[in-house]
């Protein structure tokens, strides 16, 4: 069943005669976990924006097509209830936090207390959260003092913490160092079973390549490809359409180049070493 669906979508923003989003039609199915690649400027970020309802409710601009969310169009949705169904976790985390609370725990805790939750089940929900994210150590810290790394991990459990139905990440980890990365990866993979809808905006195609259902490459406004990630991530003109292959597919590509392929052309680490060593045993004989 479709939980968002897009049909034949078209966005100006204010004032721009260039269309940010053009004739796009696709569905996003509930517990499916998609990533989003493609070139800088491609339409990512406004897909975010429209399927958070930034677009058309903040952004005003010119919205053509239809978008369904759980069934109602978008336009209908009150904001305050989709930002409850929807979590949108920004590029950067200076936007996101508040500015208006003194502490993380409360920044964390904001959203929940929107929502009317009962003081306890809030402050154990905030304790969890934070302690998924590793932040526990931040709690009495101001969030506006905090490093790019850390509010990207406070904005992330501000959303987590309302449990929204569906997921909407854009480049979570463009703040972060690599075991930070890996962290944020581990807990969007933990929710996987969780049947939440995600989406997730990132430009480190190895990741997405691990950890992702579907992926779909976006390319002046439009979605040129989309699919199971082994079969958008191991195609050979993936380059031409703005997106960069994982390295392990590129080696797989150089591989069957130079006339010696593999299995299939791998798009993980531990897939392409599975291979390696299959076609080892096969060469020894």
């Amino acid at each position: 069943m479709a939980l968002i669906e897009l049909e034949h979508v078209t966005y100006h923003y204010p004032y721009s005669k260039t269309a940010a989003l053009e004739d796009i039609t696709f569905s996003f199915e509930k517990g499916v976990f998609y990533g989003v690649i493609g070139e800088n400027g491609g339409g990512k970020t406004s897909l975010c924006n429209l399927l958070r309802g930034l677009i058309p409710h903040f952004y005003q601009g010119t919205l053509e097509g239809r978008v369904t969310i759980d069934g109602t169009d978008v336009r209908e949705w009150d904001t305050g209830k989709l930002s409850a169904k929807i979590g949108y976790v920004f590029q950067n985390p200076f936007t996101q936090i508040s500015g208006i609370k003194a502490t993380v725990f409360e920044e964390v805790a904001m959203g929940l207390e929107n929502l009317g939750w009962p003081k306890q089940e809030m402050a154990d929900r905030t304790l969890e959260i934070c302690r998924l994210l590793g932040i526990e150590e931040l709690l009495e810290k101001n969030p506006n003092e905090l490093s790019g790394g850390q509010r990207q991990r406070v904005a992330f459990a501000s959303i987590l913490a309302m449990d929204a139905d569906i997921l909407v990440i854009d480049e979570p980890t463009s703040q972060l160092d690599p075991q930070g990365t890996q962290d944020v990866f581990e807990i969007i993979q933990g929710l996987r079973g969780s049947g939440k809808t995600i989406l997730l905006v990132e430009h480190k195609v190895d990741l997405i390549a691990e950890y992702c259902d579907e992926v779909l490459v976006m390319q002046n406004g439009r979605i040129v490809r989309s699919g199971k990630t082994a079969g958008v991530l191991s195609a050979a003109d993936l380059a031409d359409v703005g997106a960069t292959p994982p390295q392990v597919a590129a080696f797989g590509h150089a591989m069957a180049a130079a006339g010696k392929p593999l299995a299939g052309i791998p798009i993980t680490l531990a897939d392409a070493e599975a291979q390696v060593k299959r076609r080892q045993k096969e060469v020894r004989g």
